[in-house]
């Protein structure tokens, strides 16, 4: 199957230049090199600790922020030079605050129909259809519609932000933690509304969690990233299964499970790269129990292993069979 999206060689870079007196400024990169495909009708799971470059990733899918190098192509016109309404309309974002991401001033209304009448150039009447259709598909009541987003709870605000990107009639809906600020029968409630709408409407998601167990339910693949680069790409299940790279499995190991008590490893006390000073070869070997020699000289590429050709990892020593049986999944 043909990829639907191609992100290719990624960089985004923060800071950098020179001041007023010549000297260069501290630069900071979020995002290294950085390439995946997006098959339609899938569900890509972003996976990493704070600071990897999720969020970053996901800004520049969507437009909101500009790469520094590499190209984003969407059925193979690229987005980072084409900036076309009909283009923007096809990926749209479902940010994490729910209600900060929508504006107090503005009543429901105002804020479903600004991609109709914007993206699509639809008129009253055709607004007004589509108005009445959005809110039921996201289980709201009509009376809702002129109501301001102070007056909601963060449940329904995330299910107002679903509808304001549906209003656009996407391809593509970039999910940035979209439950991690909700209670967890709220969460449920939200992930099988996702899960019914990607049915319906044929979408394709990219969904960026912390959380391992939400992400191995509703991820058909899953792409781990590590200090602004993807170190493991996988099948969903596959992935959680038997992990290859270290840092993946102790992301795993990592994740709280009840009854299982985590004592204070190495990998604890291990100091994150500095990214303003990053170290030669492997951003991870600082970290990693099986650091060899080359791993501190060249970096790894991403490239498929013993798994057959889906299962991939930037790695020189991927973990054994006995030490990816070893790892416990999230449940």
């Amino acid at each position: 199957m043909s990829a639907l999206m191609e992100i290719r060689d990624l960089t985004r870079t923060f800071g950098g230049g020179r001041t007023i007196f010549g000297t260069t400024k501290p630069s900071l990169q979020a995002v290294r090199g950085l390439s995946l495909d997006l098959k339609k009708g899938e569900t890509l799971g972003v996976v990493g600790e704070s600071g990897c470059g999720k969020s970053t990733l996901a800004r520049m899918l969507v437009g909101l922020d500009k790469p520094s190098t590499g190209t984003i192509r969407l059925d193979g016109e690229d987005l980072t030079t084409a900036g076309t309404r009909a283009l923007a309309r096809r990926v749209q974002y479902v940010f994490q605050d729910p209600v900060s991401s929508l504006n107090p001033r503005q009543t429901i209304r105002t804020i479903l129909e600004a991609p109709m009448r914007h993206l699509l150039g639809l008129r009253s009447e055709e607004r007004e259809k589509r108005l009445q259709a959005l809110v039921e598909d996201v289980n709201l009541r009509p009376e809702f519609l002129e109501r301001y987003p102070h007056e909601f709870s963060g449940g329904q605000a995330q299910r107002i932000g679903i509808a304001r990107a549906l209003a656009a009639e996407p391809d593509i809906i970039v999910l940035d933690e979209p439950v991690s600020a909700l209670d967890v029968s709220v969460q449920a409630q939200v992930l099988n509304l996702l899960d019914r709408l990607k049915t319906e409407r044929q979408l394709t998601y990219v969904f960026i969690s912390h959380d391992l167990s939400v992400v191995e339910s509703v991820s058909t693949r899953v792409a781990v990233m590590y200090f602004g680069s993807v170190v493991e790409e996988a099948p969903g299940r596959a992935m959680f299964r038997a992990p290859l790279h270290p840092y993946t499995q102790l992301l795993i190991g990592s994740a709280p499970i009840p009854g299982r008590k985590r004592g204070k490893t190495a990998d604890d006390i291990a100091e994150l790269p500095d990214p303003y000073n990053p170290p030669p070869g492997c951003p991870f070997a600082p970290r990693c129990p099986k650091v060899e020699a080359d791993c501190r000289e060249s970096t790894p590429p991403l490239e498929a292993k013993d798994r057959g050709p889906e299962h991939k990892a930037a790695c020189f020593h991927p973990l054994a069979t006995a030490e990816r049986a070893g790892s416990t999944p999230p449940s």
